[in-house]
């Protein structure tokens, strides 16, 4: 984190209550969600607990997630993601940990994977992306809407 230097500060917390982290960082999700409205949140946690908060969040349109590890972060996992291979692991990835929030339609979906990497995929690549996901199984395309047979978010 001190490598982010201005952009980032740590915190002190006053209590040490059992829940007293959870509500520090509940506090000031939303106050930075307040200033930030396009921020999207990560919380790195073992704690399910948080899914309550994240599913509040995200009602109320906060993008937030809980990841276990930071290399569970999509970000992270599509800036090194190289070969075709890697990127549809990163995808299905993302898509099994979305639910019931996955595209529906193949535009959405092509959106939703370009939105995923830091470079702009082309829609030779993006058309090839999908193909490998319906190849793999992953995903059933009929009259450009999709269908899920994806592995269950661990």
């Amino acid at each position: 984190m001190q490598a982010l230097g201005d952009a980032a500060q740590y915190i002190k917390i006053s209590g040490s209550g059992k829940n007293s982290l959870d509500f520090h960082i509940a506090y000031y999700i939303g106050e930075l969600a307040a200033k930030e409205p396009n921020a999207y949140f990560h919380i790195i946690s073992h704690d399910s607990g948080f899914d309550p908060l994240i599913k509040h969040l995200k009602s109320k349109k906060i993008k937030a997630q809980r990841e276990q590890d930071l290399a569970e972060i999509p970000a992270f996992q599509m800036s090194a993601a190289t070969s075709n291979d890697e990127k549809v692991v990163a995808i299905v990835k993302n898509l099994s940990g979305r639910g019931q929030s996955r595209p529906r339609k193949v535009k959405t979906l092509s959106n939703t994977i370009n939105s995923l990497f830091n470079e702009n995929l082309s829609e030779q690549q993006l058309v090839a992306l999908i193909k490998e996901l319906e190849q793999k199984k992953y995903i059933k395309v009929s009259n450009g809407n999709i269908s899920y047979h994806l592995p269950q978010k661990s």
